[in-house]
Order: structure tokens, then sequence, then C-alpha cells
């Protein structure tokens, strides 16, 4: 059972991160400089380099976040270049290019799902309440509550229609206290128009 201190399965490295309460990372996964927001999980064998992951957020098996890129502008791709001491070049690595790797956050947005073996670039940012399909590879921002697919990833279609999204940004339900989601938690059965109408008059 999922509980309020944050599940890490077997086999995990996690570095420097900040998980956040009732959140679970998957077994063999490698996290590393990521922010996990609350309620919001890893599938197995999923990798997250520099990534913001807002809350509820739903990351499904051999995922990658932040895939870190080679330096295309050098003579060579090869990481002999930046990872110096592995190969006993230097004393020290390439300290500019790993900070400048670390700078491209990629931020996945509330209440969002990634599928199966998706692939998200580094500084990318997908809004909340988006669907990214299995297998697909994400060069670009996604919009709030749009369906993505393919390799580069296209919207599909929108969860939801125009009023719909702009009431769910409204209400903000994501940034509620864990206890008032627990407490209301039948509410999101509800059908769209019906959880809207109970929730915006609170607003």
């Amino acid at each position: 059972m999922i509980t309020k201190k944050p599940t890490i399965n077997s086999n995990c490295i996690i570095h420097e991160c900040d998980l956040k309460e009732y959140t679970e990372v998957g077994c063999s996964n490698r996290l590393e400089n990521v922010d996990l927001g609350k309620f919001s999980y890893t599938g197995e064998y999923c990798i997250l380099q520099n990534v913001i992951v807002k809350n509820f957020s739903n990351i499904a098996a051999m995922v990658r976040i932040g895939a870190t890129d080679h330096p295309i502008e050098r003579p060579t791709l090869h990481h002999f270049t930046y990872r110096r001491r592995m190969f006993g070049l230097a004393d020290e690595d390439d300290v500019e290019f790993f900070k400048t790797r670390a700078s491209r956050i990629t931020t996945i947005g509330h209440d969002t799902w990634i599928g199966h073996g998706a692939i998200i670039k580094p500084g990318i940012t997908l809004g909340n309440g988006c669907v990214v399909g299995s297998g697909a590879v994400v060069t670009k921002d996604v919009e709030p509550y749009a369906i993505v697919v393919g390799n580069p990833a296209r919207v599909l279609k929108y969860r939801f229609n125009t009023q719909q999204i702009e009431a769910l940004e409204k209400i903000s339900w994501w940034n509620w206290p864990a206890e008032k989601v627990i407490q209301n938690w039948q509410d999101f059965v509800l059908p769209i128009d019906e959880f809207i109408k109970k929730y915006e008059e609170t607003i």
C-alpha cells in the first residue's frame, strides 16, 4: 500500500532528488536531479534526469525523460571529451558541459500520463492533464490536456473542450492538500461537467 512516506522499489539509483508525499519509484529506476510531486509515480525501468514532475503524474514503465544529449558541435560525439577522468585524460571532467546539461530542465505538468517507452527530450514542458502515447518521442512543448502520439509526437486530440480545460485549470485540484483529495476521492469519478460544476462554485 502506498503511504505518505515515498516508496522506492528495488534496484534504484536516486541522486539529488526530492520525493514528495505519496510518491512511488518503480523498480530499477535511475533518477538524477528530479523533483517528484505528491502522488506522482514511475513504472519499472525509467530514467529521469533534470526533471520537475508535478503532482499526480502517471509515468509508465521504460520512460526516458530529459534524455541527455551528446555534443554535436564538437569534432567527436564521444564522451571522453567530457568524462575525462573516466579515461585518465584529466583530473576534472568538463564541468561546464555538465552544468549546461543540468540547466535544461524538463517539466511534467500536474495530472499527466506518459505511456510505456515514451521519450521526452530535455527542456520540454508538458502541460497539465496531457497524455503522451506509448513510444512517442516528444521534441516540443505539449499543451494542457492534449493527447500526443508518434515520432515526433503530434496532437491527436484533446481530452476536453476549451471551456472544460479552462475550468479545470482554475480549479487546480492537484494543489489541494492530500487530505482533501482523499476525502473527496469519489468526486473524481463523476462526469467531467458535474465535477466542474461542483468545484467551480468553491473558487
